[in-house]
């Protein structure tokens, strides 16, 4: 994990890859909770004896479970000492571009593509987050995700 010890440290990335996470399984049973939180019961996601004959010869992750998981690769990839809180302010841009089919695995590329400051001494962090698909040519999903943190 890398660690940066100030907002303004943080904000001399701007134009860099600052992280990569590790590599995270997506699961059938990721999948399901998924599934049943949000009220999608797909069959392409949750019956894997249709979906084997369906387009993608399994199931797949719904693509906004993958989106789910930005806080997770952000949380699980760099630290920053003296921010004590993060809030998602939403996204400018989003694409699915790969499907994530059962069991294979996904990571995320972080990009810092700009830092803004905000009321209460915050900032605003707009991020190119790749989520790359093990193995694949084309990543699952790339998005733009802007986040607000605050010392």
């Amino acid at each position: 994990m890398r660690r940066f010890e100030s907002l303004s440290e943080l904000a001399g990335c701007v134009g860099q890859d600052v992280a990569v996470s590790d590599w995270l399984r997506i699961d059938q049973a990721m999948i399901n909770a998924f599934a049943h939180a949000t009220g999608d019961h797909q069959w392409i996601h949750t019956d894997p004896q249709r979906a084997a004959s369906g387009p993608f010869g399994t199931t797949v992750a719904h693509g906004f479970l993958t989106l789910s998981l930005l806080p997770h690769f952000f949380d699980t990839t760099f630290d920053i000492g003296a921010s004590s809180m993060g809030v998602n302010y939403g996204l400018n841009r989003v694409r699915f571009m790969s499907p994530v089919p059962v069991d294979s695995r996904v990571r995320a590329q972080l990009h810092l593509l700009s830092c803004e400051p905000v009321a209460g001494d915050g900032v605003q962090l707009t991020w190119r987050v790749t989520v790359e698909l093990e193995g694949a040519d084309k990543p699952a999903c790339v998005a733009e995700s802007v986040v607000r943190r605050y010392p």
